[in-house]
């Protein structure tokens, strides 16, 4: 499954999302992408994995890579506790598992309420989001998980 090449600007259309918090900030993504929310459950280290990938564990019966998102993001590592939790999303045919804090909401969007990524410095990689939403009294990034993992580097997570 892929996810919306732009949605900014995209006047009334609308897309389910699903937000989650990474360190107190807001992130979410396209429910297209996630199979599934499961709760925290320890995975199993793989040797010289990359620093964001934190083992593996068994999805009825499928092996599948343990992400976790905010190392993945640039962010501190995430000690994970009984709120955290794992979203399975596919992403290029694969299926992973991205560890965040918890899950906060699933929200209905309309394609103008997404505004665009402001530009900060040049060394910022704004790829990896597609835009920011205002909700209420926070702000949400919208990751891009088929930017987020490439389909090369997806297939090299493999077990």
């Amino acid at each position: 499954m892929t996810e919306p090449k732009s949605l900014i600007g995209a006047g009334r259309d609308t897309l389910e999302i699903i937000a989650f918090r990474l360190h107190g900030q807001e992130f979410c993504v396209t429910t297209t992408t996630i199979r599934e929310i499961r709760g925290w459950s320890p995975s199993t280290p793989l040797p010289h994995a990359p620093s964001d990938v934190l083992g593996v564990m068994n999805l009825r019966g499928s092996v599948i890579p343990i992400i976790d998102l905010a190392r993945k993001l640039g962010m501190a590592a995430t000690a994970p506790n009984e709120r955290s939790a794992i979203v399975v999303a596919e992403v290029h045919g694969m299926v992973l598992g991205l560890l965040v804090d918890q899950v906060s909401d699933i929200l209905t969007v309309r394609g103008d309420e997404i505004q665009p990524v402001p530009e900060i410095a040049t060394s910022f990689d704004r790829g990896f989001s597609d835009g920011i939403i205002t909700h209420e009294d926070s702000m949400i990034c919208f990751l891009n998980l088929a930017r987020m993992f490439p389909p090369g580097d997806i297939n090299g997570l493999a077990a």
